[in-house]
């Protein structure tokens, strides 16, 4: 199946907003800037004296980007562009890539092009020039970080792109106290992070190497800068919260080529809008400090893949789930994911905080007695299965590679950083193109006693058009007061605190 017709087919179905009712979706679309920006066959893009004076200014760290997918142009089926393709598997490849993003397009929406010029931004003062450089010319600028963004907003054709994946320093903070607020904070645990760092190279130092938990992202590979601007969950946030609910400070370059200091005390507003009001939305972020927390005993996850025999077995079955999840499971120990998928499969993908393996076991024990009590209605396609890792060692390069090998990928290029590993279940999602998505906020009200049944069958409904993801972690009902209470104060859609998940349905094709 191409790609146009998945996304009619997908559009066709319109599961959503036919089985859920409580959302009225509409396809935003934007107006054409009223000002537009200075283009290379314009008379006023700058000459090569301009661009060498910024060269000069940024220490030689201007770069003339090309695309390394030009060997495919000319020959798409030669070898260079099989090798190339292969390259585009390894997220930490696409990473290091000035022209590349981890998401290559939507289908009718956009298409990641490559900026004309690029500074490889190594300190606030490289932004400055770049962001003074692109006001003055009138020029298109964009950020890239991880170069994760789903809506394209990390890549544009025609423009300087700001790319800050060497600034990526992380430095610990045993009494961190933000600019200007002695008098207001007492000092606390945190972390300072480079905007250009990812996840999972932020939590190798938090946790593996300092002994904290910091709230961030599942995916390893996404940029930390770009993950708190956009609001940011991760595995446990309805214990922890929203990425965002953990920022102290922010130092960003605005518009007009000031570095800023923003936190509670000082620039609160520009404070407030950075916690989930969008990457790049409000300036050029250089650095984050993010509180950190104390590490549970464990981290673990529960995994299991059901198939019913009948949809009246499945249907039964999901009922169950429903039950189970909202008298079990509704609480800051449990996140992750549950799909329900066409052909009468649920696939089970939780995970959990502070609880052993035992204490997990036997809370899902009824669950999966329930299961094993009706042979003739279904089977395993993966038995269940428990595990439990010292929460020390969730990120730890050598222990996973270790003892759960199968659960992470490395960077194979040579000379690669040992750390450079990344979790195997993201590896669709590298290079991905995405051929459609819609998503609902599930509010808690949902889970009382009367409407479960409800509930039910529109996921079953659903699942029958198409796979249906419910992200545990995405919805904060049931999760601890202090991540209800830190989200409330950011500039996330509030409609997050009262759900208890975020039903996704989407599409995506690898590299092409």
């Amino acid at each position: 199946m191409n790609r146009r017709s998945l996304l009619r087919q997908a559009t066709a179905a319109a599961v959503l907003p036919v089985v859920f009712g409580s959302l009225h979706l509409a396809a935003a679309q934007g107006n054409a800037s009223a000002f537009r920006r200075v283009r290379p066959s314009d008379p006023a893009w700058p000459d090569q004296r301009m661009w060498e004076r910024l060269n000069r200014e940024v220490g030689g760290r201007l770069i003339k980007v090309e695309t390394p997918l030009s060997v495919c142009r000319n020959a798409p089926d030669g070898a260079s562009c099989g090798d190339l393709f292969k390259e585009l598997k390894n997220p930490y490849y696409i990473g290091d890539n000035v022209a590349l993003t981890q998401t290559a397009g939507w289908v009718d929406a956009w298409e990641s092009q490559p900026s004309v010029y690029a500074v490889a931004a190594e300190t606030a003062s490289d932004v400055v020039a770049a962001v003074n450089f692109a006001r003055d010319n009138n020029l298109r600028l964009v950020v890239k970080g991880g170069g994760h963004s789903y809506l394209g907003r990390s890549n544009a054709p025609d423009s300087l792109l700001i790319w800050t994946r060497r600034i990526n320093a992380v430095a610990l903070h045993d009494d961190f106290v933000a600019e200007g607020c002695a008098a207001q904070q007492p000092p606390q645990p945190a972390v300072s992070v480079g905007a250009g760092a990812i996840w999972m190279h932020t939590y190798n130092a938090v946790t593996t190497e300092g002994g904290r938990y910091v709230q961030g992202g599942g995916c390893g590979t996404v940029g930390v800068a770009g993950l708190v601007q956009a609001g940011g969950f991760g595995s446990f946030s309805k214990n922890f919260g929203t990425a965002a609910a953990g920022l102290l400070e922010a130092e960003i370059v605005t518009a007009d080529g000031e570095v800023r200091i923003a936190n509670a005390c000082t620039n609160p507003d520009l404070f407030w809008g950075l916690k989930g009001g969008g990457g790049g939305s409000l300036g050029v972020v250089t650095r984050l400090t993010l509180k950190t927390h104390e590490l549970p005993s464990f981290f673990g996850a529960v995994s299991a893949t059901i198939h019913a025999f009948s949809e009246t077995a499945f249907r039964e079955l999901v009922d169950h789930f429903v039950d189970f999840y909202a008298d079990n499971l509704l609480n800051p120990h449990w996140d992750q994911i549950v799909n329900i998928r066409p052909g009468n499969r649920l696939e089970i993908r939780m995970a959990f905080q502070d609880l052993d393996r035992q204490q997990a076991e036997a809370l899902w024990q009824p669950f999966f007695h329930w299961v094993n009590g009706s042979p003739q209605d279904f089977t395993y396609q993966l038995t269940p299965r428990t595990i439990a890792v010292p929460a020390r060692n969730l990120w730890d390069p050598v222990f996973l590679k270790t003892h759960f090998s199968s659960a992470v990928l490395s960077d194979d290029r040579p000379g690669a950083s040992n750390d450079n590993i990344f979790w195997s279940g993201n590896l669709a999602e590298v290079g991905h193109f995405i051929s459609g998505y819609e998503s609902l906020w599930l509010p808690a009200s949902l889970l009382q006693s009367g409407r479960r049944g409800a509930l039910a069958d529109a996921l079953f409904a659903a699942g029958k058009q198409w796979p249906v993801e419910l992200h545990f972690q995405k919805g904060l009902a049931g999760g601890s007061e202090d991540a209800v209470s830190a989200t409330k104060d950011t500039a996330m859609n509030p409609d997050v605190l009262d759900a208890f998940a975020l039903a996704i349905i989407g599409g995506e094709d690898p590299p092409a």
